[in-house]
């Protein structure tokens, strides 16, 4: 008898829209896809409500919750369809998420900001990961644990983000201390759409590691510590939040009778414990082992290494035991911008010209720009720029520093700018390569997934050529919703079809491209020359030593408030 093949389906929940992947068990072949384009995108402006303005302030980042179970209902659908695959044969989901992604919800799961007398209440709403108006709450956050010796703050890099978890949490206590009240759980989107599927509340292990202060070995901080902080907060762990924490690959549940309407599935389909999109993205690039740093490279990029030992590593966003393969302590490094720095550049800087030559030649506008700046030799444009257009992560974790471009002349062109902030992000990816290696946590290789690596082949080029290290790509073009559709698969079991163990599921299912990007040694010299001045540039204004960006900022937000 031929067995029937089983699949499962990864759902990737990123910052513009949601991806579902249908993927063979048997060899991670990618059947299917389908994406659903968040009808309200990133909030940063307006409130989306009806009959009343509501302006959001700057920094501000949010999300409604229903695009959410809108990319369930439309992705899902769409990928049983293309493929014709019979869904009794689907074994098992999983779901990545951005994070720290974040909402406040009654017991029963509903967003705050689905009920009528919360809709006009921007607190209410999901806080997006790149939320970083809780810098305040962060720095309190900060403050608080060095005056206190806490221990964890170590774990972190010595700070703590205003992406993060706790700092959302303070800001809605601080500004909207009615929302915090009526609010029975904060819970990360991550783990509010898997109580979506299955109707059962779960808190995965990945982002309350890496995001909300938590350790497999201490818990959560001491209340103690929350009630110093504030003392509305000593009870936030027992009251607000879930503390029976999950790890990856656990079954969460089964598919709800209501879920499989939406979905098209068989209630009772085995969802998976949720994870973060990066996270998830390690062993989808076939790394199930320490010395190889996986970059998730998009808008922003996300930098994860595998580790045998415990080591504190400044400025990096956390390593969490187990937090991405069982058995081995998992670092996390990131940059808020890349992919988001070109798409500035080119909606904002590029000329008319550019514009029209590439709609002539019938290309996309970075394809021209990418053709136009490979052309140009390593230091030929006399550029040098800093990639904190959307602040720094790792490793000096301030999202007050801004961009900076040195060395423009009336004679610099587009594509010189273009490749010199190229070079900026492949300077800070250089920073914490060596900042973990000088602290025990050793690099040997680089593998690359997301969509730059897709798209921009000078891009990865300058990368090796800076890191000194060759790149590897993954084979799938949705590596996130893939290490979903993997962990869906260990959700699921053996005897169902599917895995024990994400090792062995890596084994088969994850894969690389032949092609890689080897440094180039003359390339190389220039660029060890240029980044040289890049660390001076990076210490002097991100060290403390020159505070102007901050200064201009301030000054920014005074006039636009017209507080003077």
């Amino acid at each position: 008898m031929v067995r029937r093949a089983k699949y499962t389906i990864g759902i990737d929940f990123g910052t513009e829209s949601g991806r579902a992947v249908l993927v063979d068990v048997a060899d991670g072949r990618e059947v299917s896809s389908a994406v659903y384009p968040y009808r309200h995108g990133v909030i940063d402006e307006v409130l989306p409500i009806e009959g009343k303005v509501v302006r959001l302030e700057p920094d501000w980042a949010l999300q409604d919750p229903q695009d959410y179970l809108r990319t369930f209902q439309a992705t899902i659908p769409a990928v049983l369809n293309e493929s014709g695959v019979d869904p009794s044969d689907v074994i098992g989901i999983g779901i990545d998420f951005t994070a720290c992604t974040m909402l406040p919800v009654k017991a029963d799961s509903t967003a705050l900001c689905a009920l009528p007398e919360y809709r006009a209440q921007p607190h209410a709403w999901v806080k997006l990961w790149k939320h970083h108006a809780a810098q305040p709450e962060a720095d309190k956050i900060n403050e608080t644990a060095r005056r206190l010796d806490q221990k964890w703050l170590d774990r972190y890099g010595g700070k703590i983000s205003s992406e993060w978890f706790f700092s959302k949490v303070l800001q809605i206590l601080d500004e909207a201390p009615l929302v915090y009240a009526a609010a029975d759980r904060m819970i990360e989107a991550a783990d509010w759409v898997v109580w979506q599927l299955t109707g059962v509340e779960t808190r995965n292990s990945c982002t309350a590691g890496y995001k909300a202060i938590w350790s497999k070995r201490e818990g959560f901080p001491d209340k103690s510590y929350f009630k110093a902080l504030d003392a509305r907060l000593e009870k936030v762990v027992e009251e607000k939040m879930s503390q029976d924490i999950r790890s990856p690959g656990d079954r969460a549940g089964g598919l709800t009778e209501q879920a499989a309407q939406w979905t098209g599935l068989n209630p009772g389909t085995a969802v998976a414990i949720a994870n973060v999109d990066a996270h998830v993205a390690v062993p989808a690039a076939t790394v199930t082992e320490p010395g190889r740093m996986v970059m998730i490279m998009g808008t922003s990029i996300c930098h994860m290494v595998l580790g045998a030992q415990e080591r504190i590593v400044p400025g990096m966003c956390g390593y969490v035991e187990d937090g991405i393969i069982p058995g081995y302590f998992g670092y996390e490094a990131g940059q808020s911008c890349v992919g988001d720095h070109f798409a500035w550049f080119v909606e904002n800087c590029t000329p008319a010209a550019y514009m029209k030559e590439a709609q002539e030649r019938g290309v996309d506008i970075h394809e021209l720009l990418e053709s136009k700046a490979a052309r140009l030799k390593p230091g030929e444009s006399g550029l040098l720029a800093l990639d904190w257009w959307n602040g720094n992560r790792s490793v000096l974790v301030d999202v007050d520093l801004t961009g900076l471009l040195l060395g423009a002349t009336l004679a610099t062109r587009a594509e010189e700018i273009y490749r010199a902030l190229i070079e900026a992000t492949a300077y800070g990816t250089r920073v914490i390569v060596d900042t973990f290696q000088k602290n025990g946590v050793p690099i040997h290789e680089l593998v690359a997934c997301g969509g730059l690596p897709e798209k921009n082949k000078l891009l990865m080029q300058v990368y090796a050529d800076v890191t000194g290290r060759e790149i590897k790509v993954t084979a799938s073009k949705q590596t996130p919703a893939l290490g979903s559709a993997m962990f869906g698969a260990v959700a699921a079991g053996r005897e169902k079809g599917g895995y024990d163990t994400i090792y062995a599921a890596a084994k088969v299912m994850a894969h690389l491209k032949d092609e890689t990007f080897k440094p180039i040694t003359e390339n190389q010299k220039v660029y060890e020359k240029l980044y040289a001045e890049y660390l001076r540039l990076h210490d002097y204004f991100g060290r403390g030593e020159n505070n102007v960006m901050k200064t201009l900022k301030r000054i920014k937000a005074e006039a636009l408030t017209g507080k003077n």
